[in-house]
């Protein structure tokens, strides 16, 4: 009997051999099909990530093709001319350039392309703003004894416009369109909405101003008692006065000193941006000469922040409100400046479009916030104009077209805008003019850009970064 059981033993120990082979084969193949599923899924990630880089950016590639309509005189340029002037008059009232008006109808009217409309803009915008400071140069401060511009207002943000103006015609040529548009709508309409409320708030106060001016004038009418007091209109908040601006010599409204720094900043820029020209692009030079820009404006802005924080300079046209200035605030102020710049010569706009809203928020009145963010945008536009001129952005002959439109509109619609104000008594209108254009431009800008990425996207063309070397 034990004879079987010593052949059953080499069959039992022949039968645990396989099975533990077998066991070890199966976890040897879950254990390479899980390496497999893994390096499946690593290929999948970094192939994704590989097709987003190369949607953002290709070597070499530009998806910027200059389109430029020939010059005749039709129905294109009537119309464009038309809206042209229009942007130009509401823009330049509320202090914000227009060119969120003006690159729809440059690309949607008279059929540039987007950036070349960009440029062209900026030409307008200069028009525009130089022919504003011309009338503006002539008024007073609507309640003080001081020019309508706010030199020192200026000094604190000018330069950092203009750094800002430099770094955003660097963006230009780099963004794809779809970037610029994301940016431009999410902008606009945070900015058109605080204008409309500050532009709400205003006309309340102007309300009561003129309800206070009314009882004032009953309480006069009437019989004098020794026991009743003399009732008197809030010091604060807008006036009855405050579209009254008094027309004095041009030569009486400017401040030399002043005047004198902000040429100083805008000499400085052209100077690098005309030596630029002799450097190769992207060369240690050329680096060189983009960073000397940052001492020229930085030296205005911190001897202008610093004076302000000691004391012995002031915002005067805020009256008798005293703003005592903290570091961070003029930090903040002066980074508004710049931010306001890239987007202006990032978008083709006037940086008015946040300096015009930020200096209602500071307490500056309406009048005094569109000249002096008007007087800034005159320095950055004309500076940006340069830049584009220098990349050959735009056909000359188009852009001194337009340049005139915008200078005469400009012209009419202050004139007019200022006699509509004068008679209903409410500066208020300007902030209402100034949240209305920012808001037509977000919708069109907004509307001109997706159709564009829409287009783009249909066509399968490369809609990533540009590479600022490559471009020529």
């Amino acid at each position: 009997m034990a004879r079987p059981q010593l052949h059953r033993r080499p069959l039992m120990v022949a039968t645990w051999i396989v099975f533990v082979g077998i066991f070890l084969m199966m976890s040897n193949a879950e254990r390479l099909l899980k390496e497999k599923i893994a390096d499946t899924r690593e290929d999948k990630q970094e192939g994704l990530l590989v097709k987003v880089g190369h949607f953002l950016w290709q070597s070499g590639k530009s998806s910027y093709e200059p389109v430029w309509p020939e010059m005749k005189f039709g129905w294109k340029i009537a119309v464009g001319s038309i809206v042209g002037f229009l942007g130009a008059a509401l823009g330049s009232v509320g202090g914000v350039g227009g060119g969120g008006i003006f690159v729809p109808m440059l690309t949607l009217i008279i059929g540039f392309d987007p950036k070349s409309s960009t440029a062209i803009s900026k030409c307008m915008i200069m028009g525009a703003a130089g022919s504003t400071v011309y009338y503006n140069l002539r008024l007073r401060h609507p309640t003080l004894d001081m020019p309508l511009i706010d030199y020192d207002l200026a000094m604190l943000f000018q330069p950092m416009l203009m750094l800002g103006i430099s770094i955003g015609v660097a963006f230009n040529v780099m963004f794809a369109d779809w970037m610029v548009t994301v940016l431009l709508i999410i902008l606009f309409i945070g900015t058109s909405s605080k204008a409309l409320f500050k532009g709400i708030d205003t006309w309340k106060k102007e309300s009561k101003m003129k309800k206070d001016a009314k009882m004032l004038i009953e309480s006069q009418s009437k019989p004098v008692d020794g026991n009743v007091q003399d009732y008197k209109p809030l010091p604060s908040g807008p006036s009855l006065t405050a579209v009254q601006e008094e027309e004095v010599p041009l030569i009486q409204n400017i401040y030399w000193k002043e005047l004198a720094l902000l040429m100083y900043v805008w000499i400085g820029f052209l100077v690098i941006q005309l030596l630029k020209e002799y450097v190769a692009k992207c060369s240690v030079w050329y680096w060189v000469l983009n960073t000397l820009q940052v001492p020229i404006a930085a030296s205005v802005t911190i001897f202008e922040a610093i004076s302000l924080y000691k004391g012995t300079r002031v915002i005067a046209s805020k009256g008798k409100e005293i703003t005592n200035w903290k570091v961070h605030q003029l930090i903040l102020y002066c980074s508004c400046g710049i931010i306001a710049g890239m987007v202006g010569g990032l978008l083709g706009l006037g940086g008015g479009f946040i300096l015009g809203p930020l200096f209602l928020e500071l307490g500056i009145p309406p009048q005094v916030a569109s000249a002096t963010s008007t007087f800034a945008m005159t320095f950055s536009s004309s500076m940006s104009v340069v830049q584009y001129y220098l990349l050959n952005r735009f056909p000359v002959p188009y852009a001194s077209y337009f340049v005139l439109v915008a200078t005469i509109a400009a012209f009419a619609g202050q004139h007019v805008v200022r006699k509509i104000i004068s008679f209903l008594g409410r500066a208020s209108i300007i902030i209402f003019i100034l949240a209305l254009t920012i808001f037509i431009s977000a919708v069109s800008l907004g509307g001109v850009g997706i159709a564009d990425i829409v287009k783009k996207l249909g066509n399968q063309e490369y809609m990533g970064f540009q590479d600022l070397c490559y471009y020529k």
